[in-house]
């Protein structure tokens, strides 16, 4: 695209209209006025017909992608290679994909005149979480002579992948990644037997029977014992359903310039999940992640390690709600096969809608008696014992809404006495404090060795 500059337009205006206005007074003044006007409008047509060649040199280039997150301020790398001395001054345009704001919208560039490779840092802040892309740049110079904008829109293919804020999440659970408060960092007294097979050796008086390894004594033809040990690394698998359920809204807890007041349900599972992960490293435990809607859409098998680490936020990064029903048969049924090893399973779900709930407490009996299993989800706003709000009493619309949320929690509370009696557990969260309980639920089950 080609615009008409500041420079031709002042030129024509300084040159046409008194020669003009000279001509009607005097009328050899129009020969003169018509010649300047040729030569204005050839000259003009000249620089017009070369301005593309000053762009035809310069390429812009990003690298593949970029790692920013949610709500933080972030920069990416624009690198302008020109093939001769000019041009020296770039006007360059960023249009960045809904999600990502800028506080530029386009910046002049002096290039140096020594370098041909120049880079620019162009600063931006993501609002939302996920996988974006910037497809394009626009690129505008002037032409040799000044007298026209030459504008060119180049292809680019720069992954922007927003991962979510973990620096308000680890200041609620700041004694983790402290060095001397960390949990589990001290020695700790271990309940129990253990449950690691370590050796067999002969019975000793006082050995109990319930140690003797019966198949070993018949074919030693004399008393053996099983001797087990403490295990330190346990495996924990977080299990996030991303169904239409994780879309409603729940408080944000974040704080800053831009930030909403709410966010939804899977978008602090995501967050709690990675700060699960880290606590479960930082106590030398294995972390595996699996999320499902109505299938089973990622499964990583328990592990440690930065790497693995990373590998489990790439897969949670890109995770959005689902306009599906969950389906805990089939996650049951795929969670029964693929972890053999007693694992601690944390599910981050919703149970108050009645269906759900007894789909989840059929299918949740094939797996429960390997694995301890725990049930987190999000305390629906009202669902408290009726007449203990802060809000009180007013008028009888209030007494409606402290009835129905009587009745959702008294439905909460049998639905944990079910799962209880089939020794699974079950907790109502406070949205702004998921994190945190997290880590409080896994440091609780590894002091008790309940795996």
């Amino acid at each position: 695209m080609i615009l008409p500059s500041t420079r031709l337009i002042l030129f024509a205006a300084v040159i046409l209209p008194p020669f003009a206005a000279l001509a009607a007074v005097w009328p050899p003044a129009a020969t003169i006025a018509a010649a300047l006007a040729c030569a204005l409008v050839l000259v003009a047509l000249v620089d017009a017909f070369r301005a593309p060649g000053v762009l035809r040199n310069l390429s812009v280039a990003t690298p593949e992608f970029v790692r920013l997150q949610k709500h933080r301020p972030g920069t990416f790398e624009l690198k302008i290679t020109r093939g001769s001395r000019l041009p020296r001054q770039v006007r360059l345009g960023c249009p960045l994909p809904e999600g990502i704001e800028s506080s530029e919208e386009e910046r002049l560039i002096v290039l140096p005149a020594e370098a041909l490779l120049a880079t620019v840092t162009w600063p931006c802040t993501p609002r939302e979480r996920g996988l974006y892309r910037l497809e394009s740049v626009v690129l505008e110079v002037g032409s040799p002579l000044g007298l026209w904008s030459w504008r060119e829109t180049r292809i680019l293919s720069l992954e922007m992948r927003v991962y979510p804020d973990l620096l308000a999440e680890r200041q609620r659970v700041a004694a983790l990644f402290l060095r001397r408060g960390m949990l589990g960092a001290h020695a700790q007294r271990s309940a129990g037997q253990g449950r690691e097979f370590e050796k067999l050796r002969d019975y000793l008086p006082g050995d109990s029977l319930a140690d003797v390894h019966w198949k070993a004594s018949a074919k030693r033809r004399h008393l053996v014992t099983k001797v087990h040990q403490i295990e330190r690394t346990h495996q924990v698998y977080v299990v996030i359903d991303a169904s239409r359920l994780s879309a409603r809204e729940v408080p944000n807890g974040a704080e800053g310039e831009g930030v909403p007041k709410t966010t939804t349900i899977l978008e602090r599972y995501v967050t709690a999940a990675l700060i699960l992960g880290a606590a479960a490293e930082r106590q030398g435990d294995q972390f595996g992640l699996v999320t499902f809607s109505d299938r089973v859409l990622t499964f990583l098998r328990a592990r440690h390690g930065a790497a693995h680490f990373d590998a489990c936020r790439e897969h949670l990064y890109t995770l959005q709600p689902q306009a599906v029903t969950p389906d805990f048969e089939e996650l049951c049924a795929f969670l029964r096969t693929r972890i053999n090893k007693r694992a601690l399973v944390i599910f981050l779900t919703a149970l108050d809608d009645p269906f759900l709930a007894e789909s989840f407490v059929t299918s949740a009996e094939v797996i429960s008696r390997q694995h301890l299993i725990l049930v987190n989800m999000m305390r629906p706003p009202g669902a408290q014992p009726v007449f203990t709000s802060s809000e009180g009493v007013q008028r009888p619309d209030d007494l409606y809404r402290e009835l129905g949320g009587h009745l959702q929690w008294e439905q909460l509370r049998e639905l944990e006495r079910v799962l209880r009696r089939r020794g699974i557990r079950f907790a109502l969260l406070d949205p702004i404090m998921v994190a945190a309980e997290l880590v409080k639920q896994h440091a609780e089950v590894r002091q008790r060795e309940l795996v």
